[in-house]
């Protein structure tokens, strides 16, 4: 089985991404567990941040790096928190995720819309890089519902009326924006796309 390592330290990410992609025969661990440098989020790009963040897990493990990251983006916000979600108003999701309900206080239900989006980068040896995104659109919805999931997941409500955290952990990994971007990526890392398609351009 092949095995990539996750350019993180949460051991929970981990397990996400290594349930998605073992029906693919990759294995996934993380690359900083009990500690150690991760690369800080400062680019001007989800992928700019993933691209660091795969590289450099490469350069200190020597073996495949994936990487990702992910935001929330609300259009009655103007796209916020986008690439800031994981820090909108703190480290704590719970505050961020307030911080969105109480700005979409007197805003209605047909203007709540939003969209989830990930990208995902793998950093290989020999310098080769491949890179996708996953968007799934919905709205925000008025109150938390749900307790699987993390994040966002309790007010994001998909197509189907029911917020991420509502959904089973194999229809999240089936159709989550996280899910379409690791399938086109297992898919061009298996077509050896390498830098045709890489983060760099």
């Amino acid at each position: 089985m092949t095995e990539w390592v996750l350019a993180s330290r949460n051991a929970g990410k981990a397990r996400e991404f290594d349930a998605m992609l073992a029906a693919y025969g990759i294995r996934v661990v993380p690359a900083f567990v009990g500690g150690g440098v991760v690369v800080p989020e400062t680019g001007r790009t989800y992928l700019e941040n993933a691209t660091a963040k795969a590289r450099f897990a490469l350069e200190q493990r020597g073996q495949p790096a994936l990487a990702d990251d992910s935001g929330i983006e609300v259009d009655a916000l103007s796209g916020a928190p986008g690439l800031y979600s994981a820090r909108y108003v703190s480290d704590d999701p719970w505050e961020n995720v307030e911080a969105v309900l109480v700005k979409l206080l007197e805003v209605p239900w047909p203007l709540r819309t939003a969209r989830m989006r990930a990208v995902v980068v793998l950093a290989c040896p020999g310098g080769r890089l491949y890179s996708a995104e996953g968007v799934i659109e919905g709205r925000i919805g008025m109150v938390p519902r749900g307790t699987h999931g993390f994040g966002y997941d309790p007010i994001f409500v998909g197509p189907d009326g029911r917020t991420l955290a509502e959904w089973s952990t194999d229809e999240k990994n089936a159709v989550s924006h996280r899910a379409q971007a690791l399938r086109q990526l297992v898919a061009q890392w298996r077509a050896g796309a390498g830098s045709r398609g890489t983060a760099g351009q």
